[in-house]
Parts: C-alpha cells; structure tokens; sequence
C-alpha cells in the first residue's frame, strides 16, 4: 500500500536544489511519486518508502528534512536552534573558526597555518562537492556547486590554501545566508497555511435518551422515543477539524479562530476576515450569514453549522491554489532556465580554453608568479563569477513574494505567468451585472398590456392589479430554476407578496435570453426586450413604455403568454461605490470595456456613472467571447472581470480572467486565473500596480545579474579580480536580488 508523506525541507536555496531533490528522489526504490515544492519548502513523496528512507537521501544531499506536522514548532524555534539544526551552518561555522584560527596560526605555530587551512578547507567543501555530485548524477548537469567545487579544488592543488580555504567557505556561508533569508518568505506561506485551527468544539446533542424515554414532550404532542433529547443539554467535545461532517454543529468562543466555512446558527459577533480577505474592519455576523476557516470571532459566541469538509474549505482551496503557483512560470523564468543550461556548460568550456590556450599557444604563465595571476588562476575566477544563482533566483524569489504578499490581500493569483500578464495589461474588459454593479436586483416597477398600472405614484409595483399580480406569478414559477440575478429578484418579490405558489412544467432556458415554461396550461416566456422584438408579438405603444424605462437606467425584462405579450418588469442595480474611484485609478494607457446583456440605455448609465470608456450591450455568451478575442487581436493582453460562473466563457477567452467574490464561490476560485477574496473593484487597479512592480523588480534584478557578471569576468580576463572579490561578488548579487525580492512582500501596492 502506498503513503503519501507531507515534508517540509531545510536547506533548498536555489531552484537547483529542488530539482536535485526530486529526481534524486524519484529514482528511489519504492517512490512512486515526488514533487517538491521551492516556494513553500514542502515536498510530498508517494510510495512504499518510510520517512527514515526519505530523510536518509535527503541528508545525504545536504539538506533536511521534517515531517509537516512538526513544522510548527520548528517556524517557532529560536534563532540559536534554527542555526544549529541545521548540517550545513554547523559546517560553516567549522570551516570559519578553522580559518581564523590558521591565520592566527601564521603568527604564532606557523607549522599548523597549512593543516588548519585544509582542515578549513575540507569543512567547507563537503557540502558543495555533494550537492554538486548529486546533480551529475541526476543528469542536472554543471550546478553552482560543481563549479565552486572545480574552482576551490583548482586553488587548492595550486598551491592557494589561504584562497582556496577562504573561497570555499565564503561560499558556504553565502548558501547559509541565502537559505535564512529564503526561510523568511516561506515563513510567510507557511503562515497562511497555519491559518486554520487544527482542534474544533463539536456541539453533541443528547440522542436516544434513556432517561427520558416515554416522557411526554413539551409541546404535549406525543410522547419522547428516540432521537435529540429536549431535556437534556448538549455536551462539548474538543476533536479534530479533520473527523468533522457536513451539518457538524461546532461552537467558536471569543477570540477564538473560526476552524470551518459554515452558517451561523445562532449567536452574533464581529469577525475579523483580514487572514482571507484583507478586510480592515470586522464584519458583523448573525444567524444565516456565512463564516469562513481562518477568520477570527469577535466579542460574541458562535454556534456553526458545518457546510464543507475541512480539505474543501475556502482556506484549503486558497493553500492549495498558492502551493501550485510555482507550477506556472513566467516567460521570463523560463527564457531564464533555458539560458541557465547552456550558459553554465559553455562558461566552463570558455574557462578551460583561457586556462589552457594562452599558456600552449602564446608562452603566457600558467600559474601565479610575481608578476601576476597566471591563467588557470584566471580561468578558476571566471567559475566563481560564472555561477548562475543569483541570475535563477532572481524570478522566483520575487514570484513568490509577489503571490504571497497578494494572497495576504485577499488575492489569489494562479501562478507567475499570470502576474506577469497582469502587468501588461492594456484592456479591462469588465462584466456589469454582479461586478460593476451589486448583482442584487430590485423590482421597482411593471405594467401590463390590459391596464396602464404606473399612472399613479402609490401605484409603482401595481399592488392593485390582478393581471400584473397574475403575471409576476407565472414569471416567478418559471424562473425558480434559474440563478440569474433577476430571476432572484422576479422569486423574492412573488415571495415576499404571497404569489410564489405556481408550478412550472417543461422549464427551458433561452440561451442568454430568459426562460420559458408552461403554467397552468399556459405557455410562459420571461426575457429580454430584444428577443421579444424578435420572436413576440407586442403593439409599439407598449414598446415605448418599456423603451422609456429603459432609457432611465432601469433593467427591463418582458413576459409573454401563448405568444403574445402580456406586461413588462423594471429592475435597478446599483453601482459599487469604489468603482469611479478605482476605475481613475488606472493607467491612462489601460482601456476600459463594459459587456452586458442588459440593454444599451441601461448599460450606457452605469458606464457614464462608472467612468468605464467601451460598452457593448445586448450581448450573449458567445458574443462576448467574440469581443474578447477581438480587443486582444486589436489591443494587445486583455484581463477579463466577472462574477466566475456565468462568464466562464470570457473568462477562459481573455489573457487573463478575473474572478469577482471568490470567498464564497467555489467556481470563481477553480475558472479564473486571479480570484478577489472580497467584492471590491479597487482591488483590480491595486494587483494590476502590484504585478507592474514585480515586473519592473525582476527586470532589474535580471540586469543587475549580468552586468555585474560581465563586469567581473572582464576583471577576472585581464588579471585583476581575485577568487575572493569573485565570491564576494557572486554571493553579494546572489543575497541583494533575493533581499530585493522580497520587498514585494510588504505588497505597498495593495493596501
């Protein structure tokens, strides 16, 4: 039978090294499976194989390895013990005082100072030459640390040991640094991940109740037999979030983190969603309104009933999806992984024809002499200086930071590829209905063909007129399947006024133009005014009253019966009050779209309020597909906003899609490539202005990388820098590009 083991591994600071990792794994006898994770430092191993085989690899390859569960208290240990749990740091810190002590020794016991720098040497070099061998042996070809290793054996049997000792852990040290550094933004993932409560109280009912079985109820109704006993009170029992069931009844005391998505089934708090959202104020939450795992109660105590299972919660999707970020790399990364395979090959290539060349060919010295570096010393910095870290991890570093900082904001964001699209966004092509606007419809007005029901004031939703009560109706029995917004509206009014009594038979939906039924016998139809114009018959004066409404902004839906028309609804949809603001937020060079299958009146109001530029109306699915794919081949990358489950379409067409209102919809966070954990516009020109910055933030440290390598190898060519400057240099850009990196963690942008 297989296991799966769930790892955290210490150590990786290089996107190398995860590669070492996994095909060192997956040649293992008895791995199935093995994926590792460099963002998260997580890595999950599928097979026969126990954790004792696994760690014993793992250590072999210089690294360590803890199972997930103790990965708590390890992210809470103290600094001294994070150090020295660690192989290579102890390794390091060998190699240093061996060193000191070897300069030291040249003063006083001169005889030691060549033993000491070997000692010193050794300490250093076992790490790399191990690292380095095991990525020959995976296939990985020439990594850092097989050129470290050539460079630092090169001086060595030269004759440098003072150099050669010095380099090696300089090197050393640096991989340390970098390792704490990278620590520090998978700290941050981690946290998201730790976000949920492990433990639960699960409310227990008293069932079966031998006490009071064949007790008169109550109510007096009958006698009590079986099932929750009315007497008795229910019992508190602490269990894990993993045994708990949907319909689970868990109570969430003050302070208390919320362990599960659910309702409330009574109690009422303020509940702080900022760990999901990034809200800055608490919500209030009282009977049938949803909570979310992760969010922390207020003053008031929760009773929850449980609506999803714990690896199925909003905050186990959200984990999920920022786990396999990593997956979608940037164009950028992978230009740069492609470039890494060929430049790292052809610089030891270039290196052993400058050590070997001018010497054979122009008399040149091979070795140092008084009059300067000879060419093999030359050749072994230009190794130093040639090693690709600081280029490799440039990317993701920022990557990361970039996703993590935007997932504290309540923003999730599927991988680099797509906040790399996002920064060069020029159209934003929004949906109205729900994105723009609320997505909460109102009834506000309707007529009928028999009677003119709004010619009086008090008269707005024609409370007084048997046909349009008739018609509302038949209108709400068809429209009792559908989850279009006005259809809520259409069902909530016939609710509220006590006329959602009828049945309809033989329901079907008028693709992207309403809905039609039979009622009573009676062949209903509920849409829009344009397929009305088309397919039903209705006299021109009726046709101006509803072209009237329409043009003040209201959103207008018809009703026929057996062919004919019979009267029309009125709705309104507010604008969300942070859109004007946000939308002028933007870029100048960014141009705003609005689609809609509302009418062209209605959506030239919320566009002319909302400050959007385009606007194309009446449109059904397909249509808006087509005019994504247009303004893409027009303009160049367009992001797609909507509601994530009616515009799946536009969605998937666009260059990037974005999902409005993610926390409660599980559609949103599967179909869009970036989903808003909370409702708000603003949040579109914030991740746009974030994503800007993690460009521009690669892009310069993709530069810096390379100027400085090229500024050091024409150093190292000429006879000027030294192993020493070498390893400074190449350690120094390795530690400012991920330092730099990770200032997107602070994401300025998003707040």
């Amino acid at each position: 039978m297989n296991n799966r083991l769930d790892l955290v591994v210490n150590g990786m600071d290089c996107i190398d090294c995860a590669h070492v990792l996994q095909d060192s794994l997956q040649r293992m006898d008895g791995v199935e499976d093995c994926s590792v994770n460099f963002a998260s430092g997580r890595m999950q191993v599928i097979g026969t194989v126990v954790f004792e085989d696994v760690n014993r690899c793992v250590s072999g390859l210089g690294y360590s390895v803890t199972n997930k569960a103790l990965s708590q208290s390890t992210n809470n240990s103290s600094l001294s013990s994070k150090i020295f749990s660690k192989p290579r740091n102890i390794a390091t810190l060998a190699g240093i005082t061996l060193i000191a002590l070897a300069f030291l020794s040249q003063i006083i016991v001169p005889g030691l100072t060549t033993v000491l720098f070997g000692l010193g040497f050794l300490a250093g070099l076992y790490f790399p030459i191990r690292a380095g061998w095991a990525a020959l042996l995976s296939g990985r070809g020439f990594d850092m640390n097989v050129l470290m290793t050539l460079a630092g054996v090169g001086a060595y049997v030269t004759g440098q040991y003072a150099e050669a000792a010095t380099v090696i852990v300089l090197f050393s040290l640096g991989e340390s640094l970098e390792g704490f550094v990278l620590e520090h933004s998978r700290e941050s993932i981690r946290a998201l991940m730790e976000l949920s409560p492990s433990t639960a109280k699960l409310l227990i009912a008293c069932h079966n109740c031998e006490t009071h079985i064949g007790k008169l109820l109550p109510d007096g109704s009958s006698y009590y037999n079986h099932g929750p006993c009315p007497w008795c009170d229910s019992d508190l029992c602490i269990v894990n979030v993993g045994s708990l069931k949907i319909d689970d009844v868990i109570v969430v005391s003050e302070g208390e983190r919320i362990p599960m998505d659910g309702v409330v089934r009574s109690g009422q708090s303020t509940v702080n969603q900022a760990p999901i959202t990034g809200e800055s104020k608490p919500v209030y939450k009282c009977k049938d309104d949803c909570v979310y795992a992760g969010t922390v109660n207020g003053e008031g105590v929760l009773e929850i009933l449980v609506t999803s299972l714990a690896q199925d919660n909003t905050l186990a999707r959200m984990i999920h999806l920022v786990e396999e970020a990593k997956d979608q790399k940037p164009p950028i990364q992978k230009f740069l992984d492609r470039f890494a395979t060929i430049y790292t090959p052809a610089v030891v290539g270039v290196a052993l024809i400058i050590a070997v060349v001018p010497p054979l060919f122009f008399n040149e010295p091979f070795l140092n002499s008084s009059s300067g570096h000879g060419w093999l010393y030359r050749a072994l910095t230009m190794l130093v200086i040639a090693c690709p870290c600081a280029l490799l991890i440039s990317t993701p570093v920022t990557i990361i930071s970039a996703i993590t900082s935007a997932a504290k904001q309540g923003v999730l964001i599927k991988g680099g590829a797509f906040l790399e699209i996002l920064g060069r966004v020029r159209v934003l092509v929004f949906d109205k209905t729900g994105t723009l606007t609320y997505g909460e419809p109102k009834l506000v007005s309707m007529a009928c063909v028999g009677r003119d029901c709004i010619s009086e004031p008090s008269k707005l939703l024609a409370s007084g007129c048997p046909n349009c009560k008739e018609m509302v109706s038949m209108a709400a029995a068809v429209e009792k399947s559908s989850n279009h917004p006005l259809a809520h509206a259409i069902v909530q009014h016939a609710t509220d006024a006590g006329l959602g009594n009828n049945l309809a038979r033989e329901v079907k939906t008028l693709y992207g133009q309403g809905v039609q039924g039979i009622v009573n016998g009676r062949q209903i139809v509920v849409g829009s005014h344009d397929y009305f114009d088309n397919e039903v018959q209705h006299d021109m004066t009726f046709c101006q009253q509803v072209n009237v409404s329409e043009q003040s902004g209201h959103s207008v839906i018809l009703v026929g019966e057996n062919g004919y028309t019979i009267g029309y609804m009125a709705f309104t949809d507010l604008l969300r009050e942070d859109v004007p603001e946000a939308l002028n937020t933007l870029d100048d060079s960014i141009i705003t779209v609005m689609l809609t299958g509302d009418n062209l009146s209605t959506a030239n109001v919320i566009a002319e309020s909302s400050s959007v530029g385009v606007v194309h109306a009446n449109m059904l699915p397909e249509d808006k597909v087509s005019v994504v794919r247009e303004l893409g081949k027009k303009y160049g990358i367009v992001a797609m906003v909507g509601d994530g489950v009616n515009d799946a379409p536009a969605l998937a067409a666009a260059d990037v899609g974005i999902a409005m209102g993610g926390i409660g919809t599980a559609q949103a966070l599967e179909t869009a490539d970036v989903a808003l954990m909370r409702d708000e516009i603003s949040m579109i020109p914030a991740i746009i202005r974030h994503s800007q910055w993690s460009l521009r933030t690669i892009r310069f440290n993709v530069g810096i990388s390379l100027i400085l390598k090229a500024a050091f190898m024409m150093t190292a060519l000429f006879g000027v820098a030294t192993l020493w400057m070498a390893v400074l240099a190449d350690v120094g850009a390795t530690l400012f590009v991920t330092l730099n990196g990770m200032r997107l963690l602070r994401g300025k942008y998003l707040r």
